[in-house]
């Protein structure tokens, strides 16, 4: 190795598929020169995950990138205990308890969307090599140390050997459940811990027909196969098998077509695949100047809610707008500290949640009847953040709800209505993006705004509800921001709520200038 030939980037990360291209994505959208390196030279050929939830498209649609519509249609996707496909429809399930499962649609301008990951993956990488990221894909990471300035990683180019050394003020880890990055931090993890190993035969077949009902993911029970059968509504359909047993090409055919119950039917075969199943947490998600994002954070089983890939893409959205202030010098350092307080514990509750429903409580060897089951509302839209980023997140209120019953909570998202401006309709979270967001009825707040943002150097914009943004029902505003005509509520960069006063205190730049000291954390020159 050549030790001359160091290079230099703010932010390194390890790691190219879903959350770390997100992560490459969020991060240049935001300015920040970033690098991306992957051991492997592209997409994995099996399509893994499939559902993206409402909050996932939300944050695709701040930054950019375009998700084509949805195979399955824009309900949620159903699923039914059988035989087989021809054989005894036994029952149906519901999506998730309650029967709704629309991730809270009515509460966005998007919904969930069913795209497979072979399919978004190169829609990020598009997106963020156009936003300007250095993306080096069959680049592996040997090692790294770290030190009070910054992360330098040894890394190899595997098509000639190449090795060199590569100097980072900040490292991004998403490199997936067996992370090196994070054995070699020492971080360890806690939770319900390995369940299975999985085996899944990818392969195509003409089985349309059994897709009439929209059902589109079969539990297989028969006495001497037990199996869950999946189709990507492309084609392409899945058999996940948790008998870790190898099998050969014919009898891979042979157990396809005992779950279909078909033996008349062509099967291709693409590609199979061996995965642990499991529910385990980092113990923390940073160390100095590296963060754990996505399954190398927390691996969490897939299940109808598709909280394994969405809370990793969650996680990047998280730091990157944190990342952008520290490096551009407009907050301090310890902003930094608030991802690991805002991200673990909606890690751990969704762990939690996943060993309460029905798919994975019979994996637990301790009774968990104490978690109620929440909605999916309340899991992707209505989660609270704790942290020094929030002012007003007591430790009384619950961990999740729905955003209605929130209206408008201090370490809430901040909620969506459709407004007017300029003329045209659009939501309220179109008005978040890079700044943080004053919104108030009372146009009084907007000189107090400018001043401190001028005096922190912190950039705030104000609008004035009402008339830079027309809510399209009448007093819809107040009801979901809980505020009154002269209110106004502080929003960060994410979208979540950092501060909000009901109605105008006696002193607002006092007011003000307190809140955004302590959430936005500007330097101090």
């Amino acid at each position: 190795m050549n030790v001359d030939d160091n290079e230099t980037t703010p932010v390194l990360i390890v790691g190219g598929s879903l959350v770390g291209l997100s992560a490459a994505v969020f991060l240049a959208w935001q300015g920040v020169p970033v690098m991306l390196v992957d051991k492997h030279r592209g997409s994995s050929p099996h399509p893994r995950a499939i559902g993206f939830t409402t909050r996932t498209v939300e944050h695709f649609r701040q930054v950019g990138v375009e998700v084509p519509p949805s195979l399955q249609g824009m309900k949620p996707p159903r699923r039914a205990r059988v035989e087989s496909l021809t054989g005894t429809w036994l029952e149906e399930y519901p999506w998730t308890p309650g029967g709704k499962g629309a991730y809270g649609a009515e509460d966005s301008p998007v919904h969930a969307i069913a795209i497979t990951q072979d399919r978004l993956e190169p829609l990020l990488r598009a997106r963020a090599v156009g936003l300007g990221a250095d993306l080096r894909p069959g680049t592996e990471l040997l090692g790294f140390v770290q030190d009070t300035d910054g992360v330098t990683a040894t890394l190899r180019r595997r098509d000639d050997g190449h090795e060199y050394r590569l100097r980072a003020q900040y490292m991004v880890a998403a490199d997936g459940a067996a992370s090196s990055v994070r054995a070699a931090l020492g971080i360890g993890r806690h939770g319900a811990g390995p369940l299975s190993v999985q085996r899944s035969i990818l392969f195509r077949a003409r089985l349309d027909e059994y897709l009439e009902h929209g059902v589109v993911q079969f539990e297989i029970e028969q006495p001497d196969l037990t199996a869950f059968l999946t189709t990507y509504s492309d084609g392409r359909w899945v058999l996940m098998l948790s008998d870790d047993i190898e099998r050969a090409a014919d009898e891979q055919i042979q157990v396809v077509r005992q779950a279909i119950g078909r033996t008349d039917i062509p099967i291709e075969l693409v590609t199979t695949g061996r995965w642990e199943l499991a529910g385990l947490i980092a113990d923390r998600f940073s160390a100095g100047r590296v963060f754990l994002a996505g399954d190398a954070a927390h691996q969490l089983p897939p299940n109808r809610g598709g909280f394994g890939a969405n809370t990793g893409i969650d996680d990047v959205h998280n730091l990157a707008w944190k990342l952008a202030a520290v490096l551009s010098g407009k907050s301090e350092p310890r902003l930094l500290d608030t991802y690991d307080a805002e991200r673990r514990p909606v890690a751990d509750l969704r762990h939690d949640q996943l060993f309460a429903r029905a798919d994975y409580k019979t994996h637990l060897t301790a009774p968990t009847t104490d978690v109620p089951v929440l909605d999916d509302a309340s899991i992707e839209l209505g989660q609270l953040y704790r942290s020094a980023a929030v002012l007003g997140a007591d430790a009384n209120l619950p961990p999740a709800q729905r955003p209605d019953q929130w209206a408008g909570q201090p370490g809430t998202r901040a909620p969506h209505l459709w407004v007017t401006i300029d003329g045209k309709e659009s939501s309220t979270l179109d008005l978040f993006e890079r700044d943080w967001v004053l919104l108030s009825e009372d146009d009084r707040w907007a000189v107090t705004a400018a001043r401190l943002a001028a005096q922190l150097d912190i950039p705030v914009t104000f609008v004035h509800i009402g008339a830079d943004a027309k809510p399209v029902e009448p007093n819809a505003f107040r009801t979901a921001y809980g505020l009154e005509s002269d209110g106004a509520t502080l929003v960060r960069p994410d979208g979540y709520i950092a501060w909000r006063t009901s109605t105008a205190p006696p002193d607002p730049i006092h007011a003000l200038d307190a809140a955004l000291n302590a959430t936005a954390m500007p330097t101090r020159w």
